[in-house]
């Protein structure tokens, strides 16, 4: 039975999508520039075997992504959900592995900046990312666009509920973190050793109390007094760069 399909727009975010063995690309929409982009940049690699092309002016493509305000670069493609992979799929595959880390987002809804983190999490050698499935916009253009092709790259897992699983996961051992503005520790200070979630709550109103109570540790990222606070995935940047560097290092 074939899967429900959406479009998804942009450079990397197609070709990613095309790299994918797991993700299903029903037809590519490309100019003729684009098409010689894909064929110079992976020569080495037949991307557009078996996949249907259909060719279109840049005008053409404009209606697939004008509504969002962002600019397709000359490539759209229709694709498939990826399989269903659960966080229970991961642990069972990652057994003797004690240095997990992965992302937690509580009501975090905005598609740029959920693609921003996505695109973070990536770079900086995360796991996985958790969402709540219900406020997960995952066929958002927006979103493809902004993690750049990385939503092709990591794990996403989609949950009924955020605080439900960080009970779950803690009895996988697991240390859950959370970054909330008005903890007075330093998360440059803590020992990032073991399995760890990294907590980071909306855009608007931060962590619940809920979801504070069921974390192990609140952190704060030192900034400018003068400055408010930073934007969620400002923020989600700057701690997992930080992790990933002292990971390296150990």
């Amino acid at each position: 039975m074939r899967k429900s399909t959406f479009y998804i727009v942009g450079k990397h975010a197609v070709i990613e999508a095309l790299k994918n063995p797991k993700r299903k690309v029903i037809r590519v929409f490309l100019t003729e520039d684009s098409k010689k982009q894909i064929h110079k940049e992976n020569s080495h690699l037949n991307l557009l075997k078996n996949i249907k092309i259909f060719y279109k002016s840049k005008k053409e493509l404009d209606k697939y992504c004008f509504k969002d305000n962002i600019t397709h670069q000359g490539f759209v493609a229709e694709v498939e959900h990826l399989d269903d992979y659960t966080i229970k799929n991961f642990l069972d595959e990652n057994q003797d592995r004690n240095n997990i880390n992965l992302v937690a987002l509580e009501e975090v809804t905005d598609p740029r900046n959920i693609g921003s983190i996505i695109r973070s999490a990536a770079s900086f050698n995360i796991d996985g990312i958790i969402v709540k499935e219900r406020s997960y916009p995952g066929e958002s253009k927006l979103l493809y666009k902004s993690a750049s092709g990385c939503t092709e790259l990591i794990n996403i897992f989609l949950v009924p509920n955020i605080n439900t699983t960080l009970k779950y996961l803690k009895s996988k051992n697991f240390w859950v973190s959370g970054f909330d503005g008005n903890s007075n520790k330093d998360f440059t200070k803590h020992n990032w050793k073991g399995n760890n979630i990294l907590l980071f709550g909306s855009e608007g109103y931060g962590l619940n109390y809920q979801t504070k109570k069921n974390s192990d540790f609140l952190f704060k990222i030192n900034i400018n007094q003068k400055v408010e606070s930073l934007n969620v995935a400002n923020s989600a940047s700057v701690v997992l760069h930080y992790i990933n560097i002292n990971n390296n290092k150990s």
